[in-house]
């Protein structure tokens, strides 16, 4: 039995971590615009000053993401993009996640970065990011004032935003996360 579930949690572990069939570029730029839009459209509904922070800053990106734990062993991936306000250009971006703990169940978050000087927007998107071990803070609401209300700051310059199912997450994680560019879509 135990060896049962030991094989099916490695099948889903490489089922995440597998990248997927070639597809049409042009429809999955689009489809990751898309969801953008969506991601973007939720957040102003959780957090309305969000809107004016991104539009005022350098750039912005989105992911959406998706994880899976089954006892000691877990991971994610997800997709998104980046976005230089000022040229409007578009860079297509992935992510990928493990996980060690115990636990078990299925994830599905969404992460709003926001860049307030465009040397981190494009540090983010030319060299990419990677959090170590487990990255936790709690999201001030009441008493942080502006507008970044509902965010935590990630690095000079740089806030991040994570959308649950329930709306905008209290507490914020990222672990052993990488974030880099799509080779494939851009």
């Amino acid at each position: 039995m135990l060896r049962n579930l030991a094989a099916i949690a490695a099948l889903a572990l490489l089922a995440i971590a597998s990248p997927a069939p070639a597809a049409d570029v042009k429809g999955e730029q689009a489809e990751l615009r898309d969801r953008s839009k969506t991601i973007l459209a939720d957040l102003y509904k959780a957090q309305p000053g969000a809107k004016g922070a991104i539009q005022k800053a350098a750039g912005y990106a989105t992911f959406s993401n998706f994880g899976m734990k089954i006892f000691l062993a877990g991971g994610g991936k997800g997709a998104g993009i980046a976005v230089n306000n000022k040229s409007k250009h578009t860079t297509y971006m992935k992510m990928a996640e493990i996980q060690a703990g115990l636990g078990f169940g299925i994830k599905k978050f969404s992460v709003i970065f926001v860049f307030d000087k465009k040397s981190a927007l494009d540090a983010f998107i030319n060299s990419g990011w990677e959090f170590g071990g487990q990255a936790t803070a709690a999201a001030k609401t009441g008493d942080q004032g502006g507008s970044y209300q509902g965010a935590i700051a990630v690095s000079d310059g740089v806030w991040m935003y994570q959308l649950t199912d329930a709306g905008l997450a209290a507490e914020l994680t990222l672990k052993s996360t990488k974030f880099y560019k799509d080779k494939d879509l851009n």
